[in-house]
């Protein structure tokens, strides 16, 4: 939630407008096929989604199933993580990320940012590793990639699993690769605001390791090898066949909407060249702009990001902040890890998400940009 005081006026510039669009008659057509046929879990739709996705995400393999912490949990179920192993992640993420872990009975350990990129930050990691640690879990932030080439290069030297959380970044490349195809497997969200969404919620695992798959399609069916026969203690984590159809119908349009989400991302960046804000910059051309964060500086005046979002909100233009709190530091979590993350905190502090979305046109970027220039 938005620590900024409310408009007393609704904005003339949402920050999101979801819904159906060009979509609407694919996605309806896909609702009454479900609707026709009957059949609503884990049927011919689920099927064919799974491999329209692992086809579109470049992997062997995907695995539908109840949403994206889902994904993360039963990866790292599937792997063998447990209670008196370590995974670490960021702490600048939704707090889904380390939940998940903790949903396994692992410990999540946090390593601080890299302030440019605001994902993990490598050198950070390798201090935080210890001979509990069983994984690493980067996050691909906002659309950008983390820095896989090093975290690979890590993980390999100390024989740890490397899950990718692409809960942001539906077909995000880094340095010309698909996320979700570097490490062990991916985790992908469906969340109605994500890149891909659905009018639900929903999420998959992606990857190459037949084996990783086949385990997390029992696992997501309370552990059943068979009907009726349940051979360890699963969950209830399946993706449906009203949203699978959405998402089907939704798929084939992706690349564009990614192309959409670029070039907005390029024009608020030439025009917010120069102004008081610092934009986190593009460290990899496969950045697939899920949220246009920036900074509103100064982060010693605690007030400032307040007064970014009031001067926009007066100018009709709605703002959230993703993400305002340091995972480590929410109360759920603090307990699990107690290390200090002074970049995460700093930029937690910091961070405006503007609007950008498919169907947002240039004139209103525009808009948003010159606004933003105004704030001193």
């Amino acid at each position: 939630m938005s620590d900024a005081p409310k408009s007393i006026l609704p904005p003339r510039i949402p920050f999101l407008v979801s819904g159906l669009r060009e979509d609407a008659p694919a996605v309806r057509e896909a609702i009454d096929r479900v609707v026709a046929s009957g059949w609503y879990i884990l049927g011919p739709e689920v099927e064919a989604f799974e491999h329209e996705l692992a086809s579109a995400c470049a992997t062997r393999h995907a695995v539908g199933v109840g949403n994206g912490t889902d994904a993360l949990f039963l990866i790292l179920r599937a792997l063998g993580i447990g209670p008196g192993d370590e995974v670490i992640t960021t702490p600048l993420s939704a707090a889904f990320t380390a939940l998940a872990v903790m949903m396994t009975g692992a410990r999540p350990v946090f390593a601080d940012i890299d302030p440019q990129r605001l994902t993990i930050d490598p050198d950070e990691v390798e201090r935080a590793i210890t001979p509990r640690t069983r994984a690493l879990l980067p996050v691909h932030l906002y659309g950008q990639p983390a820095d896989m080439a090093r975290l690979s290069s890590i993980a390999a030297k100390h024989g740890l699993a490397l899950v990718e959380d692409c809960c942001q970044a539906h077909l995000a490349t880094c340095a010309g690769r698909p996320v979700g195809t570097m490490g062990v497997a991916g985790a992908l969200s469906f969340y109605p605001t994500k890149n891909l969404g659905a009018l639900g919620d929903g999420g998959a695992v992606v990857t190459d390791d037949t084996t990783l798959a086949s385990r997390v399609r029992v696992l997501r069916n309370g552990g059943q090898s068979a009907r009726y026969r349940h051979e360890e203690a699963g969950v209830n984590s399946r993706l449906d066949e009203l949203q699978a159809a959405i998402l089907r119908a939704r798929l084939p349009r992706l690349a564009m909407w990614t192309a959409e989400r670029r070039t907005l991302a390029g024009r608020y960046r030439t025009r917010l060249a120069g102004t008081s804000l610092r934009v986190p910059p593009e460290l990899d051309t496969g950045h697939v702009y899920h949220l246009f964060p920036v900074l509103s500086g100064e982060e010693d005046r605690r007030d400032r990001r307040a007064a970014l979002q009031q001067h926009l909100a007066t100018r009709g233009i709605e703002t959230l902040v993703h993400y305002p709190v340091p995972i480590n530091e929410q109360p759920a979590l603090r307990d699990a890890d107690p290390s200090a993350t002074p970049v995460a905190r700093s930029v937690c502090r910091q961070l405006v998400s503007l609007p950008l979305y498919p169907g947002l046109n240039e004139i209103v970027v525009e808009t948003v940009a010159n606004a933003c220039a105004e704030f001193r």
